[in-house]
């Protein structure tokens, strides 16, 4: 149920992404990039006069691109540390879990008393190594995130030369790339929760599914401009 909920919410970000969060948010990560790496043209105004005028236009500009470029190192800043913790969380799951395979206490004694789901040692290991997989990926993905997110740390803020190949669109794409991974990380991480549950059998699994399911929905989802005008409507006449 989860797989398949990823998999429609694969297509509807690459069809109709202004329908989602996420085609929301990379639209306005576009559009932040662009304008903190604006480039620096000249102020408007005659050269030879309002000489004084001009240069205290120019001082309040570049003070502005100062404010804008701290903006830019505290907003990737604050998305490392996202991403650090979720990775520190993922290689301390992983940690205990191959502590518990590698154990040679046995991993079916906690499960005797388990009602559903298989309870012998090959099936009892595989979910362990199928969750063990899951975080290790986690893992990998947020890191690799915030390799590339550290990347964009430094390109934001590069002078803009017209021969550069350091622009706007570049820094967009490897920007775009760390947040995928770290979105990528992020569903792996909240797949697994469901498994931890798989560990005391299927119906757990199934039920958290059935409930991640309409939470994920809302929180990836936004309700179109036309919906949310009729409810506001409907809500102001009760």
């Amino acid at each position: 149920m989860s797989i398949g909920y990823h998999f429609w919410l694969w297509h509807t970000v690459r069809t109709q992404p202004h329908t989602t969060i996420i085609g929301i948010n990379a639209s306005g990560r576009r559009n932040w990039v662009a304008t903190i790496m604006k480039f620096y043209g000249r102020v408007n105004g005659e050269p030879n006069e309002h000489t004084h005028e001009n240069n205290s236009r120019m001082m309040n500009f570049l003070q502005d691109n100062d404010k804008k470029n701290i903006l830019a190192v505290q907003s990737l800043r604050n998305t490392i540390m996202g991403a650090t913790l979720m990775a520190t969380t993922s290689i301390l799951l992983c940690s205990g879990l191959a502590a518990i395979i590698s154990s040679t206490y046995s991993v079916k004694k906690p499960l005797e008393d388990t009602v559903y789901g298989g309870h012998g040692e090959f099936m009892v290991s595989l979910k362990y190594v199928t969750l063990l997989s899951i975080f290790l990926f986690s893992f990998f993905c947020h890191s690799l995130s915030i390799r590339f997110i550290n990347q964009v740390n430094i390109l934001i803020n590069t002078p803009q030369d017209p021969m550069s190949l350091v622009n706007p669109e570049y820094v967009n794409q490897i920007l775009e790339k760390g947040f995928l991974l770290n979105t990528v990380g992020n569903r792996l991480f909240y797949a697994a929760l469901p498994l931890l549950l798989w560990i005391f059998g299927p119906v757990l699994v199934f039920f958290c599914s059935l409930t991640m399911v309409p939470v994920l929905y809302n929180l990836d989802f936004v309700v179109p401009a036309k919906d949310k005008l009729h409810v506001n409507q409907n809500t102001h006449f009760v």
